[in-house]
């Protein structure tokens, strides 16, 4: 696994920023239309190990949509023609798709709202959108930055500039595959840690739909709520480097124990720092242990010097462990545990507002108590 995750990790450090919209770019007068070009390579794709990668092309007009696939399948990749955005939006969300190129002015649901539905997905939001257009119109560019598009081309576009962005969008795309391939591997090593003890199963997967919904709860944004998503899952990853002597003694830790217990903490920070998508969930996994008295650990942080998306997963942390059975006692009822959480927070250990947050959120929605563990 360690080789593994290694190489993963290798394949993700390589992935370089992409400049978005190319907005530097100037758009050259193309010598010919995408519709009367014809590559030198021709014909269609012979051999799947040749394949480049797995386009859409939405176009209602016929004579416009069927000239640009053949021209992509002339290159390498397979091409999925489709008519409208419903179609496109279809294919995207049932094919290993590696890139969509949409038309502007299609019938139907417009290209805006079909890419903006691709982008919130969260099996499609990183699958690269190319709007494309046979007007020039900045209303439209700006409505494609908000939509999320990854690119906008004007028509008619000389081949050679299609199939370069072409290339370089399907290239992100792939690097983007690799870096979920590392994040797969490492929620497959915090799962595994989980599963040494019975007594923790599931808490990794309730953890990270229970965060998500106190930090709705508090108003942070989607992507704050995605790295809490992932902390859930990997926060306790640093727990491979305990022995199960202490991972799975039945009993209160000695001193010795607990300091090998605690080093977890700092293990799982260095274990997923070399993942650049996880630059935001390095503190959460270091500091979901500390308290508002700074005597915590591991560095004894107080108050406000512990960040909120830490202070939310420990919020919900804690109550999942009371709510859960445990070798020395058996789970608390949901009341029982917030009035132990009431308690510690008068003894100054957790965030009194988080705690406050989560008994209200419990209150309104009693289904989100099968959630973390009730």
């Amino acid at each position: 696994m360690p080789n593994r995750l290694d190489t993963l990790i290798a394949c993700a450090e390589d992935i370089l920023p992409f400049n978005r919209f190319h907005q530097n770019d100037r758009w050259r007068e193309p010598s010919s239309l995408i519709r009367n070009a014809r590559p030198s390579t021709g014909g269609r794709v012979s051999s799947i190990t040749s394949l480049k990668g797995i386009i859409v092309v939405a176009d209602d007009n016929e004579i416009v949509r069927e000239p640009l696939a053949e021209l992509l399948r002339s290159n390498g990749y397979r091409v999925i023609s489709v008519e409208n955005g419903k179609q496109a939006f279809h294919a995207a969300c049932s094919h290993p798709v590696d890139l969509v190129l949409l038309d502007v002015m299609m019938p139907g649901p417009s290209s805006f709202s079909v890419c903006r539905a691709i982008k919130a997905r969260p099996e499609t939001r990183f699958l690269p959108v190319v709007l494309i257009t046979g007007i020039a119109c900045a209303e439209d560019r700006v409505r494609g930055i908000e939509a999320g598009a990854d690119d906008f081309l004007r028509m008619p576009v000389k081949q050679e500039q299609l199939l370069a962005r072409v290339r370089s969008l399907v290239r992100v795309k792939r690097y983007t595959d690799e870096l979920e391939n590392a994040e797969t591997v490492l929620c497959i090593l915090a799962r595994s840690i989980e599963a040494k003890d019975p007594y923790t199963e599931g808490h990794c997967d309730r953890l990270s739909r229970s965060v998500v919904s106190l930090a709705e709860k508090v108003g942070l944004s989607r992507d704050v709520c995605n790295d809490l998503r992932r902390s859930g899952i990997v926060h306790d990853i640093g727990k491979v480097a305990v022995p199960e002597f202490v991972l799975l003694k039945p009993g209160p830790l000695d001193a010795g124990e607990r300091s090998i217990m605690e080093r977890h903490t700092t293990v799982g920070e260095r274990i997923c720092a070399p993942m650049k998508s996880f630059r935001n969930v390095l503190p959460m996994i270091r500091w979901h242990h500390e308290k508002q008295d700074g005597s915590g650990y591991p560095d004894h942080l107080k108050g406000e010097e512990i960040p909120l998306t830490a202070r939310i997963l420990q919020t919900v942390d804690i109550y999942d462990s009371l709510t859960t059975d445990r070798p020395y006692r058996v789970a608390l009822s949901s009341e029982k545990a917030l009035e132990i959480m009431r308690e510690e927070t008068r003894r100054g250990w957790w965030d009194p507002n988080l705690v406050s947050a989560l008994e209200g959120m419990l209150a309104e929605s009693p289904p989100a108590l099968s959630v973390v563990g009730v």
